[in-house]
């Protein structure tokens, strides 16, 4: 849980939301860099996922967009293990995952997910793709080592057993007396990486300190002033939709909130979700503030979360609010952990029928009420 345990990114959701806050991590690291500089911000976005997260639709959403977009620093390793709760991936997931995200303009590897070196390899490989995100598909065997148990369903939710533990330590060369070990040789690892990360780290914070962008930099990271937005007026009684005086709102927010971004999900000219005299958002262009999510309601939300949780922008999206229904899971998320991400929901009133009963928001705020916080 984010603000619970140390060193935790992102609170763990429904299978696909880490992914795509992996792509909301990249857009604001790759929109940062390029407003402030490579030197404060230059980092990639890793992450380990699952057969389960790239089954889930929202990664799909998130991949597309992330494609698009060219966010060059996301390399994930993808745990290529065939097994699934219900058995092996042969039963209900079987095209070619390699090729399918190579389709989505990202760069797709295959290796040996027990073969350290060739992890190794691939990984630079990612680093060094700069126009396209990767993806490692390391093939593994769940439950590794374990005699009776290894590539199997059992081994995937539930403990191997003690007499399982002991045959496994022992298949794998390791002291089965011993419980919750670090060698020296890895603890030996750790300290002289740490060592490294905090000169890293020094580095970094003597940098920002002589950069003419530093005191910039500490505003974007800021709580937003809002006492300092000239929010626009509206005379009791008036005529002017809903969406209308809220699209001013934004604009006026906006003005004086630069690291503001954000959009909707194709319908930024109903939602009121332009801001007025910026450029659209492009894998070829990040001096802009309006991004285009497409149809894509999940992944917008759940990536939002991600710029969010990466810190630094204030993200925003838009869409009518009977599709709330399409990325609730992101927006409960977005709930429990506390992020500052603005929704924007338009075409809010139950008498809305132009495009029939699936477009009338009847239940959608009394289920949003139902989101803690």
């Amino acid at each position: 849980e984010v603000g619970h345990t140390v060193g935790v990114e992102t609170t763990t959701g429904p299978l696909g939301q880490g992914f795509a806050n992996g792509g909301g991590m990249a857009l604001a690291e790759r929109y940062l860099r390029t407003h402030f500089g490579e030197d404060l911000v230059n980092h990639h976005i890793y992450a380990i996922v699952s057969d389960g997260d790239i089954m889930e639709g929202i990664a799909s959403e998130a991949a597309s967009l992330a494609g698009h977009l060219k966010l060059g620093k996301i390399v994930y390793l993808y745990d290529d293990n065939s097994i699934t709760i219900d058995g092996s991936t042969d039963i209900s997931f079987t095209e070619d995952r390699a090729a399918r995200f190579e389709a989505m303009g990202w760069h797709a590897q295959t290796v040996d997910g027990h073969d350290h070196d060739a992890i190794a390899a691939a990984i630079a490989a990612g680093r060094d793709e700069t126009e396209r995100p990767s993806i490692v598909c390391c093939r593994t065997h769940i439950g590794h080592g374990s005699p009776n148990k290894q590539d199997s369903s059992s081994s995937h939710g539930a403990p191997l057993g003690a007499e399982e533990i002991v045959l496994t330590k022992k298949g794998l060369g390791m002291d089965p007396e011993r419980h919750f070990h670090v060698s020296e040789e890895v603890r030996a690892h750790f300290v002289k990486s740490t060592a490294l990360h905090q000169v890293s780290r020094m580095e970094w914070e003597h940098r920002l300190k002589s950069s003419d962008k530093a005191e910039e930099f500490a505003q974007w990271h800021a709580p937003v002033d809002v006492d300092a937005i000239d929010w626009p007026e509206f005379e009791a009684g008036g005529s002017i939709a809903t969406r209308k005086a809220s699209h001013k709102a934004l604009n006026a927010a906006a003005a004086v909130v630069p690291q503001l971004l954000g959009g909707s999900a194709d319908l930024a000219g109903s939602n009121g979700s332009l801001l007025n005299g910026e450029d659209f958002l492009s894998g070829d262009n990040f001096n802009a503030r309006n991004l285009t999510f497409g149809v894509r309601e999940h992944a917008m939300a759940s990536m939002c979360n991600g710029m969010a949780l990466h810190g630094g922008l204030l993200p925003y999206c838009a869409t009518f609010l009977v599709f709330h229904d399409y990325m609730r899971p992101a927006v409960r998320l977005t709930s429990l952990m506390e992020q500052q991400v603005v929704y924007i929901y338009t075409h809010d009133s139950v008498f809305v029928g132009e495009d029939g009963p699936t477009h009338q928001p009847i239940e959608q705020m009394m289920a949003m009420r139902l989101i803690p916080g």
